[in-house]
Formats: C-alpha cells, structure tokens, sequence
C-alpha cells in the first residue's frame, strides 16, 4: 500500500505524516503492495480536514472527516474508511467479482462481521421535464433538498445537481459512458 500524503494551507510535519502512516497502515492487510491511497490534509478556519481516496477497478473507497484538532480527524477518517472495506468486501463476494487485484485474498476469503446492511425505507416517483443546470439549482433551493435529479436541456441526459460542502456553491454530476 503506498500513502501520497498532501497538504493544504498547512505545514505537513513529520508528526502529520507519521499519525497518517500510522493509522492507514493498519489498512495494509486488506490491500495489495500495488494500492495508491491519497490523503489530502487541509485548514479552513478552524476546520481541521482529513480527505482520503483509494482508487480501484472503476470505484473509489473515499471518506473526508472534520474536527477541530488534525489528529482526530485522522483517526476518524480510518474507522470509516475500514466500515466501508467491510461493506464492499460483503457486496464483492456476494456477487462474486473479481476483486484480487486490489484486495489481498486473505481478506476476501475472511467471514465477514455482521455488518449493517442497507434498508431503502422510501421510495420516490416524480416526473422529470428538461431544464437547464442553473433552473435545476434554483428548483433544488425551492424545495430545500441537497441535491436534485433533472433531465439536462442541453444533453437530454439525466444529471444530478447537489449544493458543495462549506463555500456555498453547487456541483454537477453528468453520465460518462
């Protein structure tokens, strides 16, 4: 497993990344030598901001936790990031893919603990007309949601705008086929 370390408005010490390697090492035995996992330390304010995103065979494992003090985050960050392993593990063999190229086999064939597993408990059905990215915006607004599906007027493709974390502006998820 190999750990890319960045920083963000702040100094990554020799403390920084040793608490880094320290806490992701405990995710070796479930990765290959061949894994990259990056980490992104960051400041806003008093914002202390742990990213991090193991990349493989078309998903991402990705968790970003904030606090108050670095090292917490840090910590928090791992705890998700080892649910998440266990829940994918699930998911992996019990539709049997091919997974060995990034998981360690040990971990493959290891009984999974009883995790939690997923309940849809609603179900919603809405008619969808066309529109523009920034209608979709203000329709999201209106309804006071975090994100909102529409067909894009310019790509007839279903696209999903959701309002970003902290600076009070918007994304757009478009289909790559």
């Amino acid at each position: 497993m190999r750990i890319k370390i960045t920083g963000r408005n702040i100094e990554l010490t020799e403390g920084l990344k040793a608490a880094v390697e320290d806490k992701l090492n405990k995710l070796e035995k479930y990765f290959t030598p061949e894994t990259d996992v990056y980490v992104t330390l960051s400041v806003e304010k008093e914002r202390q901001k742990v990213e991090v995103t193991i990349p493989m065979k078309g998903n991402y494992v990705r968790s970003e936790q904030v606090s108050n003090d670095m090292y917490v985050s840090i910590d928090l960050v791992e705890e998700v990031i080892e649910r998440q392993l266990k829940k994918y593990r699930t998911k992996l063999v019990t539709r049997q893919q091919n997974a060995s190229s990034v998981f360690k086999q040990e971990f493959l064939d290891s009984v999974p603990e009883e995790d939690e597993e997923i309940t849809i408990t609603r179900s919603k059905k809405f008619s969808m007309k066309p529109m523009y990215a920034e209608d979709a915006c203000v329709q999201m607004e209106l309804l006071g949601h975090d994100f909102f599906v529409f067909i894009n007027a310019e790509t007839e493709e279903v696209n999903v705008v959701y309002k970003r974390k902290g600076n009070h502006t918007y994304g757009l998820i478009e289909p790559e086929y």
